[in-house]
């Protein structure tokens, strides 16, 4: 199982995401870096805990229509530190998602947040490679977030149907609500997608809480998690994504 740590964007800043309310973001404090600078935080991930897969989420951009505002910072994350990017970025449309990819990102996210149309589901991954896409089901508080009506109105476990019928290849359960509070994931959810779709990779993220809940979700056949908090607050250590790599 893959362990993503992710850095959220605001301002030039790395900063601690909490249950989605961007107005209390605010920069990170970790015991790995002691400032908020991006390429610092990643260089940490990589160099201190062996993590060279970072999920980076652009929330400028993916509060303002997918216009960049850490570009520079992210082609030298994917550039000159050779580092693997999954990167959100708010894009939604095919032209903006190969612009990332032929900058260096490892893979591009469609996210469910500022997906504006259904067909969008459809169409994005005949034109793209699929290896390069991963698909962000954003809820709160188990419901999804959406701009496309369509999609904001079905539940979860219908609309990874739908991803999955269409052809994504790796689709991630992000929970706002729970994100920073290190109250553990939606186990529910969790387990019913797990057994729906036990050919499809998902990643899960929003709680992340202790190491034991690592083993679990990599006992449940979870293709990766991502996680801050608790790799900034050292709750999860090199120790322990050492010991669950050699399980």
């Amino acid at each position: 199982m893959r362990i993503i740590p992710v850095i959220d964007l605001l301002g030039g800043q790395v900063v601690h995401a909490v249950e989605g309310e961007r107005k209390r973001y605010q920069p990170v404090k970790s015991v790995l870096c002691g400032t908020p600078d991006p390429v610092s935080v990643a260089r940490a991930f990589r160099d201190q805990m062996g993590l060279n897969e970072v999920y980076v989420a652009d929330l400028d951009s993916i509060q303002s229509a997918g216009r960049s505002h850490h570009r520079e910072a992210i082609v030298i994350l994917a550039q000159r530190e050779q580092m693997s990017l999954i990167l959100d970025a708010g894009v939604s449309e095919i032209p903006a998602a190969r612009s990332w990819l032929e900058l260096g990102v490892a893979k591009i996210v469609i996210g469910s947040e500022t997906l504006d149309t259904w067909d969008a589901i459809q169409k994005i991954p005949t034109a793209i490679s699929r290896s390069r896409l991963v698909f962000s089901l954003d809820l709160r508080a188990g419901k999804i977030l959406s701009r496309c009506p369509v999609l904001e109105a079905m539940r979860p476990i219908e609309a990874l149907k739908h991803l999955h019928a269409a052809g994504w290849p790796e689709v991630i359960l992000l929970d706002l609500k729970r994100v920073g509070s290190e109250a553990g994931v939606d186990n529910s959810l969790a387990d019913c997608a797990r057994a729906a779709f036990p050919e499809l990779s998902l990643l899960i993220g929003g709680g992340i809480a202790n190491p034991e809940e690592l083993l679990d979700l990599k006992a449940k056949g979870f293709a990766g998690v991502l996680v801050a908090t608790a790799l900034h607050r050292g709750t999860i250590g090199t120790e322990h994504i050492s010991t669950l790599q050699m399980k």
